[in-house]
């Protein structure tokens, strides 16, 4: 799981990182300095905000604080990771993503004091930040609201209602309750909608690629029915009837896919749903914000809500952030201090309101922000973007079943659509699961 890169690559790479769009605050009379790598949010009014509430806690605490602000575009953050922990210099806080914490573990300063007092006064955070964010007992990152997100089913209510009879609005509708139209909604139930929304050329648009939007969704698939590969001790599971039975539903749910399903990337399935060629995708809300101002009549026309079910739950797939503190940071408890600065909840939900609900607080006591109800067209389009209790659904990352060193393999070899990319180009079950034993046994050596 680790980077391998020269110490002349790494400086070179971490000097790079340091030319950056950046800003600086110099306090009077500063106490001490401290450098932070957030994660350039794709909102621009995101990083605004960020700027204002460090600078806040800047004065206040009189810390001298540059931050940059890095793209994960061109692996630009990826990169100055790996180069920082190398070289073992660079900035003393660092943003995150999933698999990233647990792979930097012997660099990270353990959190657990920040997470104590977090904890304390907001409540714990959810299953998958935990997996992620901890390793034997310990956290060595906190879990954050910039740039968290769940790839839930954003569909368009039209089309929906036309070619499938399915009302979404009825079915999740923009207030706390359940309904009994949402225990309706299964897999059985998105296979019966997606074969008209197929033959009238907009199928749902989901990918069976190797980048993680298909990994997203395969996970949440696979979860729902139970269907576990290899267990947390290294145990093979991948003969199991459950995963027999994934791969049967399987089979019919690939014949409603796009023809291309093959070869989608993350933004595939975001360029159909914009120029209305499909009636549903799995996606945060920056699909239907980039469609609010490209298309407004399809932007008008989208409802985000939750994942499917199957046999043992309801599953949305979910990508925490996380801020953590290297091990070789020169100022670690002004680090803890601005962490959990920005974490309380007055910050967050600045945050939130700025990016019209796009970041997700990992503290469930936070997802009561107005802000999902507020947005629109239509209003209250992503009010059910954030797991509520009434959706009976359950965060979910993909392979999480596995131990973290095994599972990571599973999520970036895209192992779960794979399986499933086979069904479609005529592999049988049996054929399938002899070849996805073959790649776990490579993972467990």
């Amino acid at each position: 799981m680790r980077e391998r890169m020269s110490r002349r690559a790494a400086l070179a790479t971490a000097a790079g990182a340091a030319a950056l769009p950046l800003f600086n605050i110099r306090s009077a009379g500063a106490a001490g300095k401290l450098s932070v790598a957030f994660w350039d949010h794709w909102v621009p009014q995101g990083n605004d905000v960020m700027q204002r509430q460090v600078r806040t806690w800047s004065e206040r605490s009189r810390v001298e604080v540059q931050a940059d602000f890095i793209t994960s575009n061109n692996n630009k953050l990826l990169l100055t990771k790996a180069a920082e922990a190398q070289a073992r210099t660079g900035h003393d806080i660092m943003a995150f993503q999933t698999w990233e914490v647990l792979q930097y573990a012997e660099h990270l300063e353990p959190v657990d004091d920040v997470m104590k007092r977090l904890g304390d006064r907001f409540g714990a955070v959810n299953e998958v930040c935990d997996y992620l964010g901890r390793l034997k007992g310990h956290w060595l990152a906190v879990p954050t609201s910039s740039g968290t997100q769940i790839k839930g089913p954003c569909g368009r209510i039209s089309l929906l209602r036309k070619l499938a009879g399915i009302d979404v609005m009825a079915m999740y509708p923009a207030q706390p309750v359940h309904t009994p139209l949402a225990d309706s909604w299964t897999y059985e139930t998105m296979l019966k909608a997606g074969a008209p929304c197929r033959s009238a050329g907009v199928p749902f648009g989901i990918g069976l690629g190797l980048t993680t939007d298909s990994t997203d969704t395969a996970g949440a698939l696979f979860a729902a029915y139970g269907a576990e590969l290899v267990d947390r001790e290294g145990n093979l599971l991948v003969k199991s009837d459950a995963v027999r039975e994934v791969l049967e539903y399987g089979q019919r749910f690939v014949k409603i896919l796009p023809d291309d399903t093959i070869s989608y990337d993350d933004a595939t399935d975001n360029r159909a749903l914009i120029a209305g060629k499909s009636a549903m995708i799995y996606n945060p809300p920056s699909a239907w914000a980039v469609a609010k101002r490209d298309a407004p009549d399809v932007a008008a026309d989208c409802w985000t809500f939750p994942a499917p079910a199957g046999p043992k739950g309801r599953f949305d797939p979910y990508l925490p952030y996380f801020w953590g503190i290297w091990s070789f940071s020169r100022n670690k408890p002004a680090a803890k201090d601005l962490i959990e600065f920005l974490c309380q909840r007055e910050q967050v939900e600045e945050r939130c309101n700025v990016v019209e609900g796009y970041d997700l607080p990992p503290f469930d006591s936070m997802l009561d922000f107005r802000i999902w109800e507020q947005v629109e067209p239509p209003k209250g389009t992503i009010f059910n973007y954030p797991l509520r209790p009434w959706h009976n659904a359950r965060p979910s990352i993909a392979a999480s079943w596995a131990a973290p060193d095994v599972a990571v393999q599973i999520y970036n070899r895209g192992t779960l659509p794979t399986m499933l990319a086979k069904l479609l180009t005529g592999s049988t079950i049996p054929q399938t699961i002899a070849w996805a034993e073959s790649e776990l046994e490579g993972f467990l050596r």
